[in-house]
């Protein structure tokens, strides 16, 4: 994740929130556990169970031809014939072919292995690779992560006297070798995406009649380097293979971790991703390729410490020439036409590029411009090799065929792929795959930064934290989870690090804050400090000296709306209108409190309380669901800017908005339900909702940002089916009591009624009366709150209707001081105003 992105570049899926609910109460998980696993698919109670427990294991023999080839491997090594392993280069490669010949051998075959040059026979089975196996007394070939698209190659190995078994997780071509196959699309194996160490795994399972535990080590390295989904099976190998890994007891292994700095009881799948894959596909990028099968093979520690200092030289190496390509490739894609440069795919060459790194920097450029990237060297004699990485929602093998006719060769899968050109299709290559890309991508190109869960301050815990490690191992096919903090602050930024290049900050959201740490980018978090910003991060369990503690690593910035987006309010009541609520207050039976729920009022509700998180957070969150909200709050004209600024609906996937308020007319069902047709927001105060008790019903949300005054309001927000969200804290509970304060008569009220009045005058037309009782200012009162003011005042004498009808005159007629005691009206609402103060007083977040 680099610099501050645009508004809207990230992506919320709609989800069932009641889906995630169930998975909190039958898992017992935290609400963004909850709904990321939906979001992920794991919709069911059974479905996310089966995901977090990890389990999913399959007989070696549901392969279609393992035991044929088991048997045909006894017989060669009952026969005492000689069995090579022919293996790739890479960590794949390299791991298949150790558990392979450990297998073989512990069987008491003559089995050796073979790991071709990368820079003098390429890939896989060659002509030549077979003549030397021919020479040197090989029998029976076991390929490992290579041959499924050696038709030819594998006819000449049989032509020359040798048995041929291909082992193999690559794309199958049009024509397959004339040989026993192992392969899990081709097999028709119940887990599609093992990788080639998955593969061979399964036929040293199947080779020992067991499973193998000690070689799922190799197993998990190879499966997180190869890139393949993380799902099913492939993710229950990886953690069985980090719980062996973590023993470090392969002395190989252990040397290789120790060289790279990484302590065997923490190792996780980012430590074999990024700095014991990497070195051990060094040794085969720039020398010789067989030096990794050999120290994961060796029982020696003095020889595997050897190795691993060798494989530690070629990565420092390594790192050098792919510096120096990662330059060289940015230059080229700046000299590139503007449309080439910008465009949904990258296809960059140039000369002396090392084919050892051209994959590392296809990776890095695709990560860094969110686009398909092909990296190729052009050789001396005009001829590329090069290397393909894709992005999320991209398949990289079927854009590779659809531009088959400009390659001389290719293969791999979804995500990597590697390749051969002739150096003068490079430019119609190109052209072909970034229109290939910009017809699969569509015109934004890669897909926006997809986000699991939204949350607020109150979720970046290390329970939360912990939970979320329950998801792992990450990978493709399952990647980290990704959290969105909407209107965040970054504060008190501190750069660290070698030449202060990272940052450690605090994350303020609401009343919370979070510890956090930017890598590589201080100067861009210093700059971005203070300003509210929807915030994208991951949140780890940072362990450090023997104690945990949650830390959130930034991801994305996202620039805030330059300004509010204004929300559609409902009409302000017409002058007649706003005359005949205040007539109705004065006709208002006084013992007729609390009002009655209405007719078929049913509060069936589930009451989830989250009076400790951020009310933004929250209701950004339920709006990225796809399902309308109800936001309910003590004056909505004063909390606009919550669905203007801070959770504008549309960011976060939410439909229309709309805000309805006491001092306005009320909300016709047709408005209403177009907010819950299309998934959005009606921020409405309990005054609304008092004028329009069935608004709740229809709302699967119903959000009380600020507390009710009274038992029945909030029974009115209970009603209908779906849940209820208590958000307030004691700042939104102080709120809520200023504005109840505000609208029951009090001695201060009424004399500024009074002085109102008689500033106004006689008041003879609906207009002028209306005005006058809603006073001036911001926020005017309501035709309800006017009304029980003026009830008082008429009752004491200070004011008085004349007239009749139409000829109605609102005057003052007295300016004699009187005692409030004497006014029934005063005294009922009173009673209320105290009865609210009390209410409200329980209603104040417990300590």
């Amino acid at each position: 994740m680099g610099s501050v992105e645009p508004a809207a570049a990230f992506r919320l899926e709609p989800f069932a929130y009641a889906e995630a609910r169930a998975l909190m109460e039958a898992l017992g998980l935290a609400e963004p556990v909850a709904v990321t696993l939906v979001r992920r698919g794991y919709r069911t109670v059974e479905a996310a169970r089966a995901f977090l427990e990890a389990s999913e294991r399959h007989d070696p023999f549901a392969f279609e031809g393992m035991a044929e080839i088991v048997e045909r491997l006894r017989a060669a090594t009952a026969a005492g014939r000689r069995i090579t392993v022919h293996g790739d280069y890479d960590v794949d490669g390299v791991c298949a072919t150790a558990i392979l010949v450990r297998a073989l051998r512990e069987l008491g075959a003559d089995c050796d292995w073979y790991i071709p040059d990368r820079l003098g026979d390429g890939y896989g089975l060659s002509a030549e690779g077979v003549r030397r196996l021919a020479a040197r007394g090989t029998s029976l070939l076991l390929t490992a992560d290579c041959g499924i698209g050696a038709a030819a190659e594998v006819a000449a190995a049989r032509a020359a006297g040798l048995e041929v078994i291909v082992t193999d997780h690559h794309q199958p071509g049009p024509e397959l070798p004339g040989c026993p196959i192992l392969h899990p699309l081709v097999s028709s194996y119940p887990c599609p995406d093992l990788c080639a160490t998955g593969v061979a795994y399964k036929l040293a399972c199947a080779l020992a009649g067991g499973e193998r535990e000690a070689d799922l080590d190799l197993v998990a390295l190879a499966t997180v380097a190869d890139i393949v989904p993380l799902r099913g099976e492939n993710r229950a190998l990886v953690r069985a293979g980090l719980r062996v890994a973590r023993r470090a007891r392969r002395p190989g292994l252990r040397a290789l971790m120790a060289s790279a700095g990484v302590t065997p009881e923490t190792l996780d799948e980012g430590d074999l991703a990024f700095r014991l894959a990497p070195r051990i596909n060094a040794s085969g990028r720039l020398y010789r390729a067989d030096a990794g099968v050999e120290l994961m093979l060796t029982p020696d520690e003095g020889r595997a410490a050897a190795i691993a200092a060798e494989l530690e030289r070629a990565n420092r190496e390594r790192r050098e020439a792919e510096d120096a390509v990662l330059e060289a490739a940015e230059r080229a894609r700046r000299e590139l036409p503007p449309a080439l440069a910008g465009a949904p795919a990258l296809v960059l060459a140039g000369e002396g590029w090392h084919p050892g790194v051209v994959g590392i920097v296809a990776s890095r450029l695709a990560e860094r411009h969110r686009a398909p990237a092909v990296l190729l060297g052009i050789e001396p004699g005009g001829r590329a090799r090069g290397s393909a990485r894709g992005v999320p929602g991209f398949d990289l093998l079927a854009a590779l065929d659809a531009c088959a006719e400009h390659l001389a060769r290719y293969g791999g899968h979804r995500a990597a792929a590697g390749l051969e050109i002739e150096a003068g299709r490079i430019d119609a290559f190109r052209e072909a795959f970034v229109a290939h890309a910009a017809a699969a991508l569509g015109d934004a190109g890669a897909a926006p930064e997809p986000i699991d869960a939204v949350v607020g301050g109150e979720s970046l815990g290390l329970e939360v934290a912990e939970q979320l490690e329950r998801l792992a191992p990450f990978g493709h096919g399952n990647p980290e989870v990704r959290l969105l903090v909407p209107s965040a602050r970054l504060r008190d930024v501190r750069p660290m690090g070698e030449g202060e290049r990272h940052a450690r900050f605090l994350l303020q959201s609401g009343s919370r804050t979070a510890l956090g740490v930017a890598f590589g980018r201080s100067g861009e978090v210093e700059a971005a400090a203070g300003e509210p910003r929807d915030v994208s991060l991951r949140l780890e369990v940072n362990r450090w000296n023997g104690t945990l503690a949650p830390r959130v690593v930034l991801g994305s910035l996202y620039e805030p709306d330059p300004g509010p987006r204004p929300a559609r309010e409902a009409e302000p009541p017409s002058p007649e209108e706003a005359l005949a609520r205040v007539e109705a207050e004065l006709r208002a039976p006084l013992g007729a409190w609390p009002p009655p729920p209405p007719p078929g009022f049913d509060p069936a509700r589930e009451v989830v309380e989250r009076r400790r998180g951020s009310g933004v957070a929250l209701v950004a969150a339920l709006l990225s669901s796809g399902e309308p909200v109800l936001i309910v709050t003590a004056d909505a004209l004063r909390r606009r800017e919550l669905v203007e600024r801070a959770a504008v609906p549309a960011r976060f996937g939410g439909g229309q908005v709309l805000i309805a308020s006491g001092r306005l007319a009320d909300v016709p069902a047709m408005a209403a339900g177009a907010i819950i047709a299309s998934g959005g927001a009606l921020l409405c105060d309990w005054a609304a909702l008092e004028r329009t008790p069935g608004l709740a019903v229809s709302f699967p949300h119903v959000v009380l940002i600020d507390p009710p005054a009274f038992a029945h309001q909030e029974a009115l927000a209970l009603a209908g089916e779906g849940y209820v969200h208590r958000a307030w804290g004691d700042a939104e509970a102080e709120l809520a009591l200023r504005v109840h304060d505000a609208e029951w008569p009090t001695r201060d009220s009424l004399a500024f009624l009074y002085r109102e009045l008689s500033r106004a005058g006689p008041c003879g037309n609906a207009s002028a009366a209306s005005a006058a009782l809603a006073g001036g200012g911001q926020y005017p009162r309501s035709p309800e709150v006017a009304g029980r003011a003026l009830r008082v005042l008429v009752e004491l004498g200070i004011a008085r209707w004349d007239g009749s009808g139409s000829g109605e005159v609102l005057r003052v007629v007295s300016s004699k001081g009187a005692e409030l005691e004497r006014s029934a009206a005063f005294a009922a609402y009173r009673a209320r105003h105290e009865e609210g103060r009390r209410f409200l007083t329980s209603r104040r977040q417990p300590s």
